[in-house]
C-alpha cells in the first residue's frame, strides 16, 4: 500500500524478490496541473506496467474494499507513504501490517520526516519498520537502519538515499517476521522531535531565525515544496521561492533584511552575516540561477525582506 515514488522503490524490490505481491493498493487518480487532467500515482503506474492486481479505494472503511483485501489472502500488508488505515484493514493479515517510516522512530513521527531532519540540521536519520496500530507512527518497532546526513544534503538527495535503503529494510523485515520476533515498544524520552505536515506557514523563512536554521530550511524544502519569503521591491511585494542559498557568517553594516547586489550575487543582510541566494524563482517566472535572473531583473534600491 503506497502512493508516491518513494513507495515505488519498495514495491519494485518486493516484486523482484522471492516474495509474491498478491495485490497493490494506492490512491484514486486525482486531477492535477492547470488542465486538471487525471493523474495516476507513481505506484499505480508501476503496478499497471507490471500487471499487478490493483485496488484504488476511495473509502478505506468500505466493506467491499475490506472483502477485496480478504480475498487476496495475503500473509502480510506492507505500507509505505500511504493513508492512515482503519483497524478493519490492518488487522486482516495473519502476520500483521507493518509500515516503513523514513526516520529513526520515535523521532520524527508525522508526515514529513525527511524534510524536518534536514530543517533541524540533524547529522543522522534512517528508516524504521514497525507494526501499525490505531495511532500514527506509534506501533512496536521491528527493524531500524541509520544513514548519515551530509552537510549540504537537500531533501531531494536524502530522499533518493532513503528510498532504496527503506526498500532493502522491508525485505529484511519480511525475513525477520518469518522468525516470529518480539517487536519492541517505542520508548519516549521527551526529547523527540515531530515531523508535521508542511504548510504555507512553516515553509516561510522567518528572518529572525538563525542563519543555520534558514540554511537547513532551504535545503530541507528543496526541491519541494520550497522555502519562501516576501521582498518589498519598490511598490511591489514579491513572493520569492529560494531553492539554493549559502550562509556567510561575516560582519557588515547593512540594515537587517536589506537586499544587496554585489558582483552579480544576491545577498540578504542577516544579524549573523549574509544569506547568499544562488537559485530562486520570482512570481510567474521560471526557477533561475541568481546571476541569470540579474541579467534581466533589477531589485530596487532599498529592497528588503518583509
Amino acid at each position: 500500500m503506497g502512493t508516491p515514488q518513494f513507495a515505488v522503490y519498495a514495491l519494485q524490490a518486493l516484486n523482484e524478490s522471492e516474495h509474491e505481491v498478491v495485490g497493490v493498493v494506492t490512491n484514486v487518480d486525482k486531477p492535477a496541473g492547470r488542465g486538471k487532467q487525471l493523474r495516476q500515482s507513481a505506484v499505480k503506474e508501476y503496478a499497471a506496467a507490471e500487471k499487478l492486481t490493483l485496488l484504488q479505494p476511495e473509502n478505506l472503511k468500505d466493506p467491499v474494499f475490506t472483502k477485496e483485501l480478504e480475498v487476496l489472502n495475503a500473509d502480510v500488508f506492507i505500507v509505505v507513504a500511504f493513508r492512515m488505515l482503519p483497524k478493519t484493514v490492518w488487522s486482516i493479515p495473519p502476520k500483521g501490517t507493518f509500515n516503513l517510516h523514513a526516520s529513526l522512530l520515535p523521532n520524527y513521527r508525522g508526515a514529513a520526516p525527511i524534510n524536518w531532519a534536514i530543517i533541524n540540521n540533524e547529522t543522522t536519520t534512517g528508516a524504521t519498520t514497525f507494526y501499525i496500530d490505531d495511532k500514527i507512527d506509534t506501533g512496536a518497532i521491528l527493524l531500524k537502519e541509520e544513514l548519515v546526513i551530509q552537510p549540504n544534503e537537500t531533501v531531494g538527495s536524502l530522499h533518493d538515499k532513503l528510498a532504496p535503503l527503506g526498500a532493502n529494510l522491508i525485505l529484511k523485515t519480511l525475513d525477520y517476521i518469518a522468525t516470529n520476533p518480539t517487536p519492541k515498544p517505542q520508548l519516549l524520552t521527551g526529547d523527540e522531535k515531530e515531523a508535521p505536515k508542511l504548510t504555507k506557514e512553516n515553509t516561510k523563512i522567518d528572518w529572525m531565525h538563525s542563519l543555520k536554521y534558514i540554511d537547513g530550511l532551504v535545503r530541507g524544502l528543496n526541491p519541494y515544496p520550497v522555502a519562501w519569503l516576501e521582498i518589498q521591491n519598490g511598490e511591489s511585494i514579491l513572493k520569492v521561492k529560494i531553492f539554493k542559498a549559502t550562509p556567510s557568517f561575516e560582519k557588515h553594516s547593512f540594515e537587517i533584511g536589506k537586499v544587496h547586489i554585489d558582483d552579480k550575487k544576491i545577498k540578504i543582510a542577516h544579524k549573523e552575516g549574509m544569506l547568499i541566494v544562488e537559485e530562486l524563482q520570482l512570481p510567474n517566472k521560471k526557477r533561475m540561477q541568481a546571476q541569470a535572473l540579474l541579467n534581466g531583473f533589477t531589485f530596487e534600491n532599498g529592497a528588503e525582506v518583509v
